[in-house]
């Protein structure tokens, strides 16, 4: 999808890191923007923000672990624009520790950001592109979906899964003969506000005991958050991607020996070795 000025960019975690980005720079392409995201106030202003620039904007508060709430977000986008063209799947939370000690709370929360609200987006929105015949899915995993590294378990199962959905909906959507294009974002660390997840933690999901491993953890990916690359970087490389029509995004190349050792170890049946769980 080479020609994107006057086309619906629909963008889930809309209001901050990778998703204002890809916003800005949708906006910057000539693209009507729709942000969703379920953070009420910093939706907006990012939307006011948009707008003041000359985007042609919506801010929809959505809840992506909740197939109704990614319904109306479809609904809404097709009753202001009559549109959908690129859908970028983009929310997501971190959590992690040993895997034994990770709630059934927590792993419900995580799973339902991170992998159901994917899921929710392409049923929602896919009909739309095949109906039009026109459109990216753009999901957002992970380097983490094509590691394992160690104390991230909830959202390593889910950028996993993540990569091999969208392997799978680019095939089926080959078998149809469609064009709609697909991608899968795998960046490592991002200047993003996902260190502070917990922020949007729902009541149901109490936050774990506390737990030095954990405590750790934390602060190591806070500060490799930090140090991570802007979020504009990863937006440039999206729209590469779907002018492209480029499956995999990878934006930090210097990791892809740690995927490489983690081929080798699976071809040739070792245990998984120390750089293939490389941190990301």
């Amino acid at each position: 999808m080479d020609q994107l000025a006057g086309k619906v960019a629909v963008i889930t975690g809309g209001a901050s890191g990778i998703g204002r980005a890809v916003a800005v720079r949708a906006a910057a392409e000539g693209m009507k923007v729709v942000l969703a995201d379920i953070e009420e106030k910093p939706l907006h202003e990012a939307a006011r923000a948009l707008s003041d620039a000359g985007a042609d904007v919506i801010a929809v508060v959505t809840d992506v672990s909740d197939a109704s709430s990614v319904d109306a977000l479809r609904d809404r986008t097709l009753a202001h624009f009559g549109a959908a063209h690129l859908v970028h799947n983009n929310a997501g939370i971190g959590s992690g520790g040993p895997v034994w000690t990770i709630t059934e709370e927590n792993w419900k929360w995580v799973i339902g950001v991170n992998l159901w609200g994917v899921i929710h987006g392409i049923r929602a929105f896919v009909p739309v592109l095949l109906e039009q015949r026109e459109g990216h899915v753009v999901n957002t995993a992970s380097l983490a979906g094509l590691l394992s590294p160690a104390l991230m378990g909830p959202y390593c199962v889910t950028k996993h899964s993540v990569v091999t959905l969208s392997e799978v909906l680019y095939r089926d959507l080959r078998l149809v003969g469609s064009s709609v294009g697909v991608s899968v974002l795998c960046p490592a660390f991002v200047r993003t506000g996902i260190a502070d997840s917990d922020r949007n933690r729902p009541a149901w999901a109490a936050a774990p005991p506390t737990d030095p491993i954990a405590e750790v953890v934390r602060a190591t990916v806070r500060q490799r958050v930090a140090d991570g690359i802007d979020p504009s970087v990863v937006a440039a490389h999206v729209f590469d991607a779907v002018r492209e029509n480029r499956f995999y995004i990878l934006t930090h190349p210097e990791q892809l020996p740690a995927v490489e050792a983690r081929m080798r170890d699976i071809l040739e049946g070792r245990s998984p070795s120390e750089l293939a769980g490389a941190p990301v």
